[in-house]
């Protein structure tokens, strides 16, 4: 995929240069890129009918007029048939699996990738360059450059490649958030920007002023990336079939860590039951990928080998029956696609009939004629079944009856196959479903005899289980680090939203005094104490706990005493300029008196002191 130019360029061959462009691809000419354009048009008039919708519906509680309550109700009529088509339209949406299949892959069934959530513009400009001004006493439009930069980086987050740098690309911007609502987003008033997602289902837009459904929704987005990753892996090759695997697993482990991080978003998709269903989902088409690369290098025609696959396809066929059981709970029924629903009922049959086909295989064709060893029977593999030796003719019943189970379980796939418009157009399950059943049909005729309509065995269902069971993976790229675009403001510990201080004043000292009447504490930034409230400093305006941001013309909001201290001992003139904040906070930050270490509630407070000598001479204590 070439990279794309994106809005408000970020500077070229500057330490960001590049980096919003790699996992970013806006202008690529896909199947999948279409199909998200598409979803956001839908979003699009979804709402504008939701809206039309609630204007209607509150114009017949208020009026009493029954002639315009007769107007209104065919309105209301006309809005909810258009919501219906638009809704079924966003299903067909989410149902058009194969844009996210592998474009080589003919042989294998396919599967089922989440689309990306959708989003509107957010501009932060304005907002951001005010509150920097009012909160932080600085000028918002020195920082046009930074907030410019999260603006592209969010832009980018909504295109981003299917691929592990689009991952990447969403794990940056996950990372920015909680740096960006510390410094912007204060716990007490809201800032007046709203965030915008659609829901991935319904298209029915939720709004927040804080971050919460912002961080949500970008982890849901992983979470979909991850799930189209393992769609498109090339399920024919070994290589292929792990990076599918792992890619459910991650997929599934997103979702896991986004039910346990917000338990109370708004939007349905992200709900714990929903939740709850994908994972099961991921984590069943991670199971399938292991059982088809168990099979990948083919199936030893022995009993062992045989019955190993039988219990290895019913534990793939276990996992779908209670995915499709959670799809048909309510109220997650009736916001899942159809077509999802239809294909784990599919998938549920298929593998419960392959696993049939394999045990009848190896009853009938590796027992008739052979002494049966110890533990060599059928009960080892199927429930209700014991296992001392049986003979050798009522195996070969099994197997037939294993084998007649087989046939009814593929009819019955091919039949719901055949319910649902959107499964009809893949070709390709159609094709794996005939083959299958055909096989079983074909293994039957080989066996058929005479006393065939007199055999009344019945196949025992198959115990189910895996040598590989599909777990829940938490990917590394969950939280990256990043460079804070605007540390510029100074170090996140004090100068952030939730704290409020007093515009920056200026202090004079003079360093050729005998006595300063102050101390300095701290790594960054640098904190005034053991003030004397009778020195110049403090007749000028310096207070117990002001921070210094400033040295002259100099920002030191990032220094630590050392600095600071190497930073007046090269001011060569008679008065030095200082700006100093104050914390306005109700219960502000006590400040220690002491020059040496203190105890205090328990803990040790160990406090660096720069004592300023008549000298200009320096010493840390």
């Amino acid at each position: 995929m070439t990279d794309a130019l994106l809005p408000n360029g970020v500077k070229e061959g500057g330490e960001d240069s590049g980096r919003f462009r790699k996992g970013c691809n806006p202008l690529a000419r896909t199947g999948r890129s279409k199909l998200q354009n598409q979803r956001a048009t839908l979003n699009q008039q979804i709402i504008k009918q939701m809206r039309m919708r609630a204007g209607a519906e509150n114009l017949l509680k208020a009026t009493s007029n029954n002639k315009v309550k007769e107007m209104v109700l065919l309105e209301l009529s006309y809005v909810n048939s258009n919501l219906q088509l638009l809704m079924g339209e966003l299903e067909g949406l989410n149902s058009s699996v194969e844009v996210y299949q592998n474009t080589q892959e003919t042989a294998n069934i396919p599967l089922i990738a989440l689309g990306l959530k959708e989003t509107k513009d957010v501009d932060f400009s304005t907002i951001f360059k005010d509150f920097i001004l009012e909160h932080y006493s600085e000028d918002g439009n020195s920082f046009e450059d930074s907030i410019a930069d999260l603006m592209d980086l969010r832009q980018a987050c909504r295109t981003p490649s299917r691929d592990e740098a689009g991952v990447e690309l969403l794990a940056k911007y996950s990372s920015h958030l909680p740096l960006m609502e510390s410094r912007f987003f204060p716990p007490t008033r809201q800032t007046g920007i709203f965030f915008t997602w659609y829901d991935s289902f319904t298209g029915v837009p939720v709004c927040q002023q804080n971050l919460s459904l912002e961080k949500a929704s970008i982890l849901f987005n992983m979470a979909a990336l991850y799930s189209q990753i393992g769609t498109r892996s090339n399920r024919q090759t070994i290589e292929g079939l792990e990076q599918a695997i792992s890619s459910f697993q991650k997929s599934a482990g997103m979702l896991n860590h986004l039910k346990e991080t917000f338990t109370h978003t708004p939007s349905y998709d992200m709900s714990p039951a929903m939740l709850s269903m994908l994972i099961r989902m991921m984590l069943a088409q991670a199971q399938e990928c292991l059982f088809e690369k168990t099979a990948l290098p083919g199936i030893r025609n022995e009993f062992h080998s045989l019955m190993k696959m039988a219990q290895e396809a019913a534990k793939v066929s276990e996992i779908y029956d209670q995915v499709h059981q959670s799809m048909i709970q309510t109220p997650i029924k009736d916001n899942v696609p159809f077509f999802w629903s239809t294909m784990s009922q599919v998938k549920t049959n298929h593998y419960r009939s392959m696993a049939h086909y394999f045990v009848a295989s190896a009853l009938m064709d590796h027992q008739a004629g052979q002494p049966l060893s110890e533990g060599q029977g059928e009960g080892c593999f199927c429930k209700g079944i014991r296992n001392p030796p049986f003979a050798v003719a009522n195996l070969v019943s099994y197997g037939k009856a294993h084998i007649r189970r087989a046939i009814l379980g593929h009819e019955e796939a091919l039949r719901i196959y055949s319910l649902c418009h959107h499964l009809n157009k893949l070709e390709i399950l159609q094709d794996i479903l005939t083959a299958s059943h055909q096989r079983s049909v074909n293994k039957c005729s080989e066996n058929e005899d005479e006393e065939e309509f007199t055999d009344y065995t019945e196949a025992p269902d198959i115990i189910s289980k895996t040598e590989h069971k599909a777990e829940m993976e938490v990917p590394a790229t969950t939280k990256v680090k990043v460079t804070d675009f605007f540390q510029r403001l100074g170090p996140l510990s004090v100068f952030s939203a939730k704290q409020r201080w007093t515009p920056p004043r200026t202090i004079k000292i003079l360093p050729k005094d005998p006595e300063l009447g102050f101390n300095l504490k701290g790594e960054s930034p640098v904190q005034v104490v053991s003030l004397d409230p009778l020195c110049p400093a403090a007749t000028d305006g310096l207070k117990e706990g002001d921070y210094i941001v400033a040295v002259g013309d100099i920002d030191c909001k990032w220094m630590s005493v050392s600095d600071v201290m190497r930073l007046l001992k090269d001011v060569n003139e008679e008065v030095i300029e200082i700006q100093v904040v104050s914390i306005m906070d109700s219960n502000p930050q006590m400040v220690s008196h002491s020059r040496f270490p203190s105890r205090r509630l328990g803990q040790t407070v160990i406090s660096s002191v720069l004592m300023i000598d008549s000298k200009f001479g320096f010493c840390v204590n």
